[in-house]
C-alpha cells in the first residue's frame, strides 16, 4: 500500500472512532476531546482529497472556535449529566427508530450512487493548473466580487443595527458609572460597626 492509502485508512479509522467515542464517552470533557480528534481527522481526509482550504476552515472554525467553546461550557457549567442521561433513556426507542430510518436512507443512496460522466478526465486534467484555494479566490474576487462585497455590507449593517438596538437608554436599568466609583472617598463611604457579641446590627 502507498503512504496515501495508509494515511487515508488512519484518518478514516480515527474519524469513525472519534465520532463513536464522542457519543459513548461518559465524561463530557472527554467527549469534547474525542470530537476535536474527529474534526482533526476529517481535516486530514480533506487534505488527502486536495481540499486544503476546507481542511484549514474545519480546523480554524470547528476545532478553534466551536469545540473549544463546547469545552469551556462543559467545564464551567455545573450540569447534572446523570439526570440528562436518565431523561435520555426514555426517548431511546424513538432515537433507535430514527437511526434505523437514517441508515436505510443512506443504504438506498449508496446503492444508486455512481460517478458522473467524464470523471476520469476531470481527475487527470484539473480545471485550472492552480491550487483549489487560489481557484476559490479567483472565483470569489473576480466573478462574484460585487456579491461578496454586498454580503459583507449587509453583515456590517446588521451588526450596527444590533448595536443600536441594544444601546437604548432605559431609565429603569441601573448603569455603572466608573468615574463616580473611582472618585469615592473610602473614609466617607465606609463605616465600621462595633457589633457586640449576641447582638445583631
Amino acid at each position: 500500500m502507498t503512504p496515501v492509502v495508509i494515511a487515508f485508512y488512519a484518518f478514516a479509522v480515527t474519524t469513525i472512532g472519534g465520532g463513536l467515542m464522542t457519543v459513548l464517552a461518559r465524561n463530557p470533557v472527554h467527549s469534547v476531546l474525542w470530537l476535536i480528534l474527529a474534526f482533526l481527522s476529517s481535516a486530514g481526509l480533506f487534505v488527502l482529497l486536495g481540499a486544503e482550504f476546507v481542511a484549514m476552515l474545519l480546523i480554524i472554525v470547528y476545532v478553534g472556535a466551536v469545540a473549544v467553546l463546547f469545552l469551556f461550557v462543559v467545564m464551567m457549567l455545573d450540569v447534572d449529566f446523570a439526570e440528562l442521561k436518565a431523561e435520555m433513556a426514555r426517548y431511546m426507542p424513538l432515537a433507535l427508530l430514527i437511526g434505523v430510518v437514517l441508515l436505510m436512507q443512506l443504504a438506498l443512496a449508496f446503492g444508486v450512487w455512481d460517478y458522473s460522466d467524464g470523471f476520469e478526465t476531470r481527475l487527470v486534467q484539473p480545471i485550472m493548473d492552480v491550487e483549489n484555494t487560489k481557484q476559490l479566490g479567483l472565483v470569489l474576487y473576480d466573478d462574484y466580487f460585487l456579491i461578496f462585497q454586498l454580503s459583507g455590507l449587509i453583515l456590517l449593517v446588521a451588526m450596527i443595527g444590533a448595536i443600536v438596538l441594544t444601546l437604548r437608554h432605559r431609565t429603569d436599568v441601573k448603569r455603572q458609572n466608573v468615574m463616580v466609583q473611582m472618585s469615592r472617598d473610602p473614609a466617607k463611604q465606609m463605616e465600621l460597626k462595633d457589633v457586640k457579641p449576641g447582638q445583631g446590627l
